[in-house]
């Protein structure tokens, strides 16, 4: 599933070339992953996108009417495990799975396509009232290291788990915090509240510096992602233990290994991650 860095990539991509564009019109497919398909049809024709940006693993299309009235709206779009947005030529092939074309002003199109359709879309009228974005926690990229101290150190969870959870931090997802682990030298069973402060700050370092090393490579294209203009990502060659279960340590030369930790698979160096003590007494 794309997180914060695909993300990021594809609303970066989409702010060089929505901005100031009409809609004009809207044909639809399969609509099973759009909340209220009929409302896309009818209020999205005429609306002029005024921005686009990233709310965790959410794009968000800004939207106003024409004249710039106060009866803005917002498009929200959830990319799911196999969603990609393109902005090509009408006459560009299309891609099989496509379900949402927007007609623009400049005679391009906007084209969603999603195999699985895992995706959300839905057209908000106010904010983002009812979507449940409200519930989301703070950005990995904007969170000060006060901040990120206070949400690991208070919470007895596991570490891999906090990070996942988009109530604590939104946009991190399982390839990051397995990346971010490692950098970090801390295993993904750790506590929160049992992490060292130089643990914390150490985490938190590596944390943004993964993410934003990955922006800047386009993310990880492991098996559908693409960005905006249909380009891969290459991230994917830094990764450094996700998927490498069995493979040398870049850092001790030890084996990768894989546990389920927080419901997910996770990959650590055992050497460079220690485990944490079970807390079990010897008995006499």
């Amino acid at each position: 599933m794309p997180e914060l860095p695909e993300v990021e990539t594809v609303v970066r991509g989409l702010q060089a070339t929505l901005p100031g564009r009409r809609i004009l019109d809207v044909r639809l497919g399969k609509t099973d992953f759009i909340e209220d398909p009929a409302a896309l049809e009818r209020d999205l024709p005429g609306r002029r996108v005024s921005g686009v940006r990233r709310h965790g693993k959410f794009l968000v299309v800004s939207l106003e009417r024409s004249g710039g009235d106060a009866a803005n709206s917002s498009l929200l779009i959830h990319l799911g495990m196999t969603g990609q947005i393109l902005v090509c030529p009408p006459e560009a092939p299309v891609a099989a799975h496509t379900h949402v074309f927007l007609g623009l002003d400049d005679g391009r199109e906007f084209r969603y396509v999603d195999i699985r359709r895992f995706g959300r879309m839905q057209l908000l009228a106010n904010g983002f009232r009812g979507s449940g974005l409200e519930e989301l926690g703070l950005d990995p990229l904007e969170a000060t290291i006060e901040q990120f101290a206070a949400l690991v150190g208070s919470r007895r969870a596991r570490i891999k788990a906090l990070l996942l959870d988009q109530r604590v931090l939104r946009g991190m997802g399982n390839i990051y915090t397995d990346e971010s682990l490692w950098r970090a030298r801390i295993h993904p069973a750790r506590l929160g509240s049992n992490l060292k402060d130089r643990e914390v700050r150490r985490l938190y370092r590596a944390m943004r510096g993964v993410l934003n090393e990955a922006i800047r490579l386009r993310g990880s294209s492991i098996s559908d992602y693409v960005d905006s203009e249909g380009n891969r990502g290459e991230f994917q060659l830094r990764h450094r233990v996700y998927q490498r279960l069995g493979r040398k340590c870049f850092r001790c030369g030890g084996l990768i290994r894989r546990r389920i930790v927080a419901g997910r698979s996770s990959y650590f160096c055992p050497a460079c991650q220690r485990a944490p003590r079970t807390g079990r007494k010897r008995r006499r």
